[in-house]
């Protein structure tokens, strides 16, 4: 079977931008119902979806797998044009609004991997010392979630780690 819409068609069925895309139709309709992509009806009632769609399906793709929140992407994708196919300047000025928030999880993964590759190659196998270990909640006082994943500096790996109490260390 075809991966290739048509050349000349200006739209697509819901199979064809499905397998096209890679997207099974059951998600398809759900962005759709989600405001993050848009098709118009036959008279039947079928869907018909504009060329420009698949780029959009991979943008919504791609940013899922970023770990963007579907509200986001929905915010960003409001920025395009309705009018027309998007163009490179105006994927380039949506790119922009992430910018700064993809930097800053990239700058979250690089010290999460260092933290993990530090410890797993520390050999310590212990909680009381290890550099992801959160002994009796001591870093509860420091904010919610994860602190050693959020903070700029990982508590462990300055060495500024608050050990466990001896009496209630665990093993």
């Amino acid at each position: 079977m075809t991966h290739r819409l048509a050349p000349l068609a200006k739209e697509a069925t819901i199979g064809e931008l499905a397998e096209r895309s890679g997207v099974a139709p059951s998600a398809l309709r759900f962005y759709e119902s989600e405001g993050l992509i848009t098709s118009r009806r036959t008279s039947g009632n079928q869907r018909r979806y504009s060329r420009d769609t698949l780029r959009r399906v991979a943008f919504i793709r791609t940013s899922q797998q970023l770990g963007m929140p579907l509200a986001a992407i929905r915010e960003v994708l409001s920025l395009l044009p309705e009018d027309r196919t998007p163009n490179r300047a105006d994927w380039a000025r949506i790119s922009e609004c992430w910018r700064e928030d993809l930097d800053e999880r990239i700058r979250t993964l690089q010290r999460l991997r260092d933290n993990l590759t530090d410890c797993i190659g520390c050999g310590c196998l212990s909680l009381s010392r290890c550099a992801l270990s959160n002994s009796w909640d001591a870093l509860g006082s420091r904010g919610p979630g994860p602190r050693r994943v959020v903070e700029k500096e990982i508590p462990c790996a300055t060495g500024t780690c608050v050990p466990a109490p001896a009496d209630r260390a665990t093993p």
